[in-house]
C-alpha cells in the first residue's frame, strides 16, 4: 500500500486492500448506513461511554445476526457477545482470553491464511500449529491433509477456522467438508474460533452463517469473530464482535467478566459511533431488509466480475485454464501468480496485487478488466 501511494502513475489499478469496490473504483457508503447516519444524529443525546463489552442491544442483534433470532443457547444466555474493534480486534482478545483465562496455549490455523492471523496469535503468545490448506496444485481445499495433520491435535488447543470466503485464497470447504471437520472438533475437544469477517458475501447471510450453526446445535462450544467493515462497508469505523458459545449460564458470566478485564487494559470501551449504525439498521425492519439488498447487489457483482476474470484470462493467455477461478468464492482469487510475476506487474504496469498472488476481484471493474487480464498474461 505504501509502494501504490507513492506510484506516481495515473492509471495505476490497486488489487491488493480486501475492500469492496463499485464500478467507479471507489468504496461506497451504503444508502441504509447514510439513513442511519441521519437517524443517529437527529435523535442522538449523549457522547457518553459505552459499557465495557459494547450496547447492549448492539450484541444482541449481533448475536441474532450470527446464531438466529430462535437459537437455544442464546435464548439460554449461555452465549455472549462484546462489541470489539473490528474483526481483527476481536481475533485478539479471543487470543488473549483463550491463553489468560482457559490455559489455552496452542492454536492451528491452515495455510496460507489471513497474513494477520499469525502475527495476532503470536502476538497473544500463543505458540502456532499450521497445516497446508491448499492441494499440491494450490487450486483446492487439501481436506484429506488437514484431517491428517489435525489428527495430532490435543484436547483443548484452539483451531482457526474461516467460516466464509476463505482469505487469501477464495477455496471454501463444501458442506459435507465442514460436517466431518466439525465433527473431528467435537471429538477431539478442540476450541475453535470462527473467523466470520464476509457474512453475506457468498451465499447469505443465513447460508453463510450455517456451519458456526451446526457446531452450537450440536453442543459445541466456540468463539466467533465478526466484522461489519465488509457487509456494511464501514472499513474506517472498525466495527466488530467476540461471540462466546458456553455450555451454561454460569460459565458465560465467567467469560463475559474475563472479556471485560482483558478490553478494559487495551481500548477501555469501544467506540459507538460504527456500533450505532449497526444497531439502527439490525433493529429497523424497513433499514434491514433494505441493507440486504444492497449486500445482495454487492454479493452478485464480485461473483460476475469473477466470471469475466476467469473468461478474460483464458481469453488473453489462449492456453491455460482459469476454470478453477470459478469455483472460488468472496472477495479474493488466488491466482497462482508467484512473487515474482506480482513484482512485474507493479513495476512494469502499475498493478498492484498481493504478493502471494491474491488478488481483489472486488478491485476489478468494466474499464480496467482488460488491462489486468492482458498483463497477468505477459508476466505469465
Amino acid at each position: 500500500m505504501d509502494l501504490y501511494r507513492q506510484d506516481k502513475r495515473t492509471d495505476k489499478i490497486n488489487l491488493t486492500v480486501g475492500a469492496y469496490q463499485n464500478e467507479a473504483g471507489l468504496t461506497p457508503v451504503l444508502e441504509t448506513v447514510k439513513t442511519a447516519e441521519r437517524l443517529q444524529l437527529e435523535q442522538e443525546q449523549t457522547k457518553n461511554y459505552l459499557p465495557i463489552d459494547g450496547s447492549p442491544r448492539y450484541n444482541r442483534l449481533v448475536a441474532e445476526l450470527v446464531f438466529g433470532a430462535d437459537c437455544g443457547p442464546l435464548n439460554a444466555g449461555h452465549i455472549v457477545t462484546a462489541h470489539t474493534p473490528g474483526g481483527t480486534g476481536a481475533l485478539r482478545i479471543a487470543g488473549d482470553l483463550l491463553r489468560r483465562a482457559m490455559g489455552c496455549k496452542t492454536i492451528w490455523m491452515g495455510t496460507p491464511t489471513w497474513a494477520n492471523h499469525p502475527q495476532i496469535y503470536a502476538a497473544a503468545q500463543m505458540e502456532l500449529q499450521q497445516f497446508p490448506y491448499l492441494n499440491p496444485h494450490g487450486i483446492g481445499v487439501n481436506f484429506e491433509e488437514i484431517l491428517r495433520r489435525l489428527a495430532h491435535a490435543e484436547p483443548g488447543q484452539a483451531l482457526l477456522l474461516h467460516t466464509v470466503c476463505h482469505n487469501p485464497t477464495g477455496f471454501d470447504l463444501t458442506p459435507p467438508q465442514w460436517d466431518q471437520l466439525l465433527d473431528l472438533v467435537l471429538d477431539k475437544q478442540l476450541i475453535p474460533i470462527f473467523d466470520f469477517a464476509y457474512q453475506g458475501f457468498h451465499r447469505g447471510l443465513e447460508e453463510d452463517a450455517a456451519p458456526i450453526r451446526k457446531f452450537v446445535a450440536a453442543g459445541g462450544e466456540a468463539l466467533v469473530c465478526g466484522s461489519f467493515s465488509k457487509n456494511f462497508g464501514l472499513y474506517a469505523e472498525r466495527c466488530g464482535s467476540l461471540s462466546v458459545v458456553t455450555k451454561s449460564t454460569d460459565t458465560a458470566g465467567r467469560v463475559q467478566s474475563q472479556i471485560k478485564s482483558i478490553i478494559r487494559t487495551i481500548y477501555s470501551t469501544p467506540a459507538k459511533h460504527g456500533s450505532s449504525i449497526v444497531e439502527t439498521i439490525l433493529g429497523t425492519p424497513e433499514l434491514r431488509q433494505r441493507w440486504e439488498l444492497e449486500l445482495a447487489e454487492m454479493r452478485e457483482r464480485i461473483a460476475e466480475l469473477r466470471l469475466k476474470l476467469a473468461a478474460g484470462l483464458q481469453q488473453a493467455t489462449r492456453k491455460q485454464d482459469f476454470s478453477f477461478m470459478t469455483g472460488q468464492i468472496g472477495m479474493f482469487s488466488f491466482s497462482g501468480l508467484t512473487a515474482k510475476q506480482a513484482v512485474r506487474l507493479r513495476e512494469e504496469f502499475g498493478i498492484y496485487i498481493v504478493e502471494s498472488g491474491r488478488i481483489n476481484v472486488a478491485g476489478l471493474n468494466a474499464s480496467n478488466l482488460p488491462r489486468v487480464c492482458a498483463a497477468i498474461a505477459e508476466v505469465l
